[in-house]
This record gives C-alpha cells, sequence and structure tokens, in this order.
C-alpha cells in the first residue's frame, strides 16, 4: 500500500457539507468525486467559464462565480456555512493564501477544516500560517481520492480493478468491532467479499468465519465501487 494515501482530514464526514474554491482540474476532480458520493458539495470560481464547464459535467452541481478574496462574497455564496473547504485556487498565490484566511477566521464562520492547494514549499509555509489544517500538492488523480476520502474517512486505500470493481482497505467501523465475520455476513449484506483482516503489520488473509474484528483492526474487502461506499464510516 502507497505511503502517500494514509493521510486523513481532521474531521469525518461533515454534514456541514464542502465548499471547493478554485474549479480547475483539481477542483473539479474534488467535485465529482464528493458527488458521485453523495455529498452536498458547493463549488465556486471567480470564472464565469470554468464553472459554466463543470456545469457540463454535473449539471445539478450548485456552482456560483465568486471573487473568494472577498469575505462578503464568500459569505453571500454560503462558502462560509459549509463544515469543510477545499481551496484548490494555484495562482495568484495570495488569492489561495487570502481564502484560506477568510475560510478560517472569518466571524461567524462555520468552517472547520481548511484543506488547500500549494505550490512550492514557501506557499505550504504561508497557507499553514493563516490556518490550512491540511495542504497538498496536487494532481488532478489526487483530487479524486481527496474527495473520496472526505467522504469516506475510514478509508485507508483503494485498488480499482476495473471501471465497476474495487479492493478497499478500510479501518474496521465502530459498530463491527466485537462481532465476528459469521455474525456480520458482510457478502449477503453489504455484497462484498473478505479478503484480509486484523491489525495493518499482521493480516489475516483469507480469515475464518469465526474471526472477530477488533478496534484499530483493518478490513480488506473486494466488491462493486458502489457496493463499497455503502459500508458503515465512523
Amino acid at each position: 500500500m502507497s505511503e502517500w494515501w494514509r493521510w486523513h482530514p481532521k474531521h469525518e464526514t461533515d454534514d456541514l457539507g464542502f465548499a471547493v474554491v478554485g474549479i480547475g482540474r483539481f477542483g473539479s476532480a474534488v467535485c465529482l468525486e464528493l458527488i458521485r458520493n453523495g455529498a452536498q458539495v458547493l463549488a465556486v470560481d471567480s470564472s464565469e467559464r470554468a464553472i459554466e464547464e463543470l456545469r457540463q459535467l454535473e449539471p445539478g452541481i450548485e456552482a456560483r462565480v465568486v471573487d473568494s478574496t472577498d469575505e462578503e462574497s464568500m459569505r453571500a455564496a454560503g462558502v462560509l456555512e459549509m463544515g469543510t473547504v477545499v481551496v484548490g485556487i494555484s495562482e495568484p498565490i495570495e488569492a489561495s493564501i487570502t481564502t484560506t484566511l477568510i475560510a478560517k477566521d472569518s466571524e461567524g464562520s462555520r468552517v472547520r477544516s481548511v484543506i488547500a492547494r500549494a505550490t512550492s514549499n514557501l506557499h505550504e509555509k504561508m497557507l499553514k500560517r493563516v490556518g490550512a489544517d491540511r495542504v497538498v500538492f496536487p494532481s488532478r488523480m489526487q483530487g479524486e481520492r481527496l474527495g473520496l476520502e472526505l467522504v469516506r474517512p475510514n478509508l485507508i486505500e483503494r485498488l480499482e480493478l476495473d471501471d465497476q470493481t474495487g479492493i478497499d482497505e478500510i479501518k474496521v467501523p465502530e459498530i463491527f468491532v466485537g462481532r465476528s465475520l459469521r455474525d456480520l455476513n458482510l457478502r449477503k449484506n453489504y455484497v462484498v467479499n473478505v479478503l484480509a483482516a486484523g491489525p495493518t503489520k499482521g493480516l489475516t488473509v483469507n480469515p475464518p468465519a469465526t474471526y472477530v474484528l477488533q478496534q484499530d483492526h483493518v478490513l480488506v474487502v473486494m466488491g462493486l465501487m458502489e457496493d463499497l461506499q455503502k459500508l458503515p464510516q465512523n
């Protein structure tokens, strides 16, 4: 399992929803992945063209043209009502820094977590100084993975076998702790197959039905992506 994927935002799936500011390749990928997983998403960009291109990909998305460096515009658009804000702006650097600061420090802001995109080490340092909870150096693929992890905080890593089928390594959900695989019957109840279970450094491959899941253990399961997404979150 690759190490770069083993990070998690401070907060689990946020019932206040997600705002994505800056709709380039990275921001669009985050938006589409969040929506695909049923999350409430608000997309904003200063470019009408960027918003229209996103609407062509996802006609039902809530998307608005907003100057993210203006606090009142951000407030009026509803960005400060969202629990998590992803700042996907790459440049100008001052715009991403100002946007991050507004999201974190505006009076009455309900934003609990800001994940911001950086283009250099200096940019990263500046974003952290104004309050970014996580700074990433993204590509489009990482945008998709970030969107997936924001709505599935239990997910450690996913291996896509094809367009429909995948293998997920997940933290054992709390409601599974102390229960056997026979009791859970994941094949019947969630239409997924258990490949391995146990502590990260001591996985039991093809565990018996009597295997009891413990806290801080992981599960490796295979199935259709739409079924994997239905597994419980903590």
